[in-house]
Formats: structure tokens, C-alpha cells, sequence
């Protein structure tokens, strides 16, 4: 899911370019879009306009978008092509924050019970991954964080061995809207730590610390995220900073 470092050339496309590798070009220059908010939230995108516009052919968009569509960045409208989901309101974000509450300590608590060792390791290949990511430069790297960011959430739902709690974390993208209303470095580098933390209560199979650090970590990246809305009216997109 992360950003490559690519970008889909506007002015036309290298035959020797493989069809996969085209996709995940035209992918992380959507995120970078999306990201920056030069494609708006609210807004209709096609397959055939954006093929026009990254001069590249249909079907790189359309796996593209695909890929996009099940994290949650876009939203397939029957008949119409595609949505960028709105960007989220205060309202929203606090209740998704008051049910992550609910749900991500407990899930944290089972997995330092439940996790096996290859979770475990999976945990920390995934910090390793974010930890790559997180000096990046521009919205793409950023995109690609945030969504990082989601994966490392959904491991821990996963192998807390309860998979309701998964689907329902999964079905909020919680952290794809999140990430989407503000650039800001220091929510990465800020993250990571808190996430450290998490991994090694876990890993510590320390149920009780593994609750409260996640619980912090829920806690003071909703204080993070909420000054932002008070910044600017529910609503309306938010500024994007390097």
C-alpha cells in the first residue's frame, strides 16, 4: 500500500513499463492528488477523464482505483465512475473516536494475550516499514503513512482473534479520513513512537500495559487531529502543510 517514490508521466507512457508497475505509478499519483487535496473531496473522478489527463490507458486506472476503492480512498458510484469520499466533519471524528476507544484498547489487551510470535514479528516488520516512510517529503509519502498507519491498526484487531472488532475498525477508515485532513509531519514522527509502545506491551505479553498504551496512543492522536477543527468550519477542506 505504500508510495514508490513514482509518478504516471501526463505526457505519455514507456511501452517497457510492465502493467503492474504502471499501476502502482498511476496509484501513487492519485494518492498524491488525493492527499494534497488538488483532487477535492466531494468530487467525481472518471477513468476516462484521468486517462486522458496521466496519458496512460484505462486499465492502469482501473486497477488503480480498484486498489484505492478497498482502502477506502474512493467510493464507486454505479454507472457514474468514481467518488472522493467528503472530507470528515468534527461530529464524525468524534464519534469515530469515542468507538475506537471502545473497541482498540480491548483489542490491544487480547492481542498481548493472543498474538503469536510470527504476529508479534509481523507488528515490528510493520513499524520498520512506517519507520522508512516517516521522513518522506510530500503528500504522497504521507498518503503512503496514513495508510500504514491503518494496516499496523488492523494487525493488532487481527490478532487479537476478534474478528468483529476487525471488520468494524475496518469499515470506519478511521485513518484514511484522518490522514486526509491535514500534511503534518509530526503526526508521523509523533505515531510512531506511540505505536512503539503498543508493539513492545505486546510483545511484553502485558495485557494491561498493552491497553493503556494504545488507549494513550487514541487519546493524544485525537488531540492532535481535533486542534485542527478548530482551525476551520466543518466541512470545508482543510489547508495542506509540507
Amino acid at each position: 500500500m505504500g508510495a514508490r517514490g513514482r509518478r504516471a508521466a501526463p505526457g505519455g507512457t514507456s511501452p517497457a513499463r510492465s502493467g503492474g508497475r504502471l499501476a502502482d505509478e498511476v496509484y501513487d499519483t492519485l494518492l498524491g492528488q488525493l492527499m494534497s487535496l488538488r483532487i477535492e473531496p466531494g468530487s467525481r473522478v472518471t477513468i476516462d477523464v484521468l486517462a486522458r489527463e496521466l496519458g496512460v490507458s484505462q486499465t492502469p486506472i482501473r486497477d488503480a482505483l480498484n486498489r484505492m476503492e478497498a482502502e477506502g480512498l474512493v467510493v464507486r458510484v454505479p454507472h457514474a465512475g468514481y467518488r472522493i469520499p467528503p472530507q470528515i466533519t468534527r461530529q464524525r471524528f468524534e464519534d469515530m473516536l469515542e468507538v475506537r476507544l471502545l473497541l482498540e484498547p480491548a483489542a490491544a489487551r487480547r492481542s498481548a494475550e493472543r498474538a503469536s510470535l510470527a504476529q508479534v514479528a509481523g507488528l515490528r516488520r510493520m513499524l520498520e516499514e512506517m519507520a522508512e516512510l516517516e521522513g518522506g517529503v510530500g503528500p504522497t509519502a504521507y498518503g503512503a503513512f496514513g495508510l500504514r498507519d491503518a494496516a499496523f491498526h488492523d494487525l493488532v484487531a487481527h490478532s487479537a482473534e476478534n474478528q468483529v472488532i476487525r471488520e468494524t475498525l475496518a469499515r470506519l477508515h478511521s485513518h484514511v479520513h484522518l490522514f486526509r485532513l491535514h500534511h503534518d509531519t509530526q503526526v508521523t514522527h509523533l505515531a510512531m513512537a506511540e505505536h512503539e509502545d503498543v508493539v513492545a506491551a505486546i510483545a511484553a505479553r502485558d495485557p494491561d500495559a498493552a491497553a493503556y498504551a494504545m488507549r494513550r496512543h487514541i487519546l493524544r492522536s485525537g488531540e492532535r487531529f481535533r486542534r485542527l477543527f478548530d482551525e476551520i468550519s466543518d466541512g470545508h477542506p482543510m489547508p495542506v502543510r509540507s
